[in-house]
């Protein structure tokens, strides 16, 4: 069965297909979108190229695309300038025009990178979003978030630029390995604790990759939906999508402590959001009931609760926030299951607290 979610921005909307299979359709579907593209210039990492890019490669070519694919080493490390500057000069190197499409064919890594070229090159083309990974699917693919990391920290360098069109197939997510797969479950179990009870307690009742994959295009639907309608409201993350972060804020320090090394997008977000929890019952805004539950829903995946880190590392990240306003910020805290708001407070007493 095809679930089609439609991102209804004003001038840019665009779809959000999912279904079993979609990888092999994904040439007619792009060619529906960009008629008058010729080349699609692909952009996948080293462990999904052997797995998935032959099947779109023949897919594209039985549309009438030519596709020239451009390989990244896999890992957080190649969201980098140096690799945004290789794929620029290999774009025009095969003779991109502003007619044609990128398509990006892998986890969050290859989308914010693939993204952020497609929206800077020749000052923007249009792009295609196949996230073969969950934690992609469910979060980094939709809403036109695309970067890189500076020495500095995360996505630090980047642009809001929609997709054309999001293809989810969830059989590429049968051969992601289980701590993959677990980080991609930290942001599902994010939407429910900030905008879904019944969600969480559906997450709840099937604490297992079996249990989830058993129901993976509810999931993928309800998690792409929950985005859309805070996307379709706040595009630029000024007010009402920051909500979206809830776990984040921490979880950069998280991955600052570890170097980008040690600790996974989704394990830094998941200790994220037991430390928020604790917060914000310290603070007096989330039930102690609401922190229990979600500490023991992500213990149940594989996911950490909590994760060392210096008050260093806490200061540079908070200072990085980009929802920080000079010495203010927001900690985004749950108040009640399914609810979360935006906290004003100084990064001082933020500091202070941890």
């Amino acid at each position: 069965m095809l679930h089609t979610i439609t991102v209804d921005l004003p001038g840019r909307a665009y779809d959000i297909h999912i279904a079993p299979g979609l990888l092999h359709q994904a040439g007619e579907r792009i060619h529906a979108v960009c008629p008058q593209a010729a080349l699609a210039y692909v952009v996948t990492d080293s462990n999904v190229h052997p797995l998935y890019y032959p099947a779109l490669e023949r897919s594209l070519q039985q549309a009438g695309l030519t596709p020239v694919c451009h390989v990244v080493p896999a890992g957080e490390a190649s969201k980098c300038p140096a690799q945004l500057t290789r794929l620029w000069e290999g774009m025009l190197s095969a003779g991109l025009t502003r007619s044609d499409v990128v398509v990006a064919l892998g986890g969050g890594v290859v989308g914010d990178l693939a993204g952020f070229s497609a929206a800077t090159i020749l000052r923007g083309v249009d792009y295609i979003q196949i996230p073969t990974t969950l934690l992609a699917q469910v979060d980094s693919s939709v809403g036109g978030k695309t970067a890189i990391d500076l020495p500095q920290g995360k996505n630090l360098a980047g642009a809001f630029w929609q997709p054309r069109l999001v293809l989810m197939d969830p059989d590429t997510l049968h051969t992601l390995p289980d701590e993959v797969f677990a980080d991609g479950m930290a942001e599902v179990i994010k939407y429910g604790c900030i905008a879904s009870e019944a969600f969480f307690r559906s997450l709840e009742r099937r604490p297992s990759r079996q249990g989830i994959m058993a129901v993976i295009e509810s999931v993928l639907a309800v998690c792409c939906d929950l985005k859309r309608e805070l996307v379709v409201q706040d595009e630029r993350d000024h007010g009402l999508r920051m909500l979206l972060n809830f776990g984040h804020t921490l979880g950069h320090a998280y991955e600052l402590a570890g170097r980008y090394q040690t600790w996974s997008h989704g394990q830094a977000v998941s200790a994220g959001m037991v430390r928020a929890a604790e917060l914000g019952v310290t603070l007096g805004v989330t039930p102690p009931s609401i922190a229990v539950r979600l500490a023991e829903l992500v213990s149940a995946f594989g996911l950490p609760r909590s994760i060392p880190c210096t008050q260093e590392d806490y200061a540079a990240a908070i200072g990085l926030d980009k929802k920080g306003q000079g010495a203010r910020m927001h900690l985004i805290l749950v108040d009640r299951l399914g609810h979360a708001l935006a906290y004003p407070m100084k990064k001082a007493q933020l500091l202070q607290l941890l």
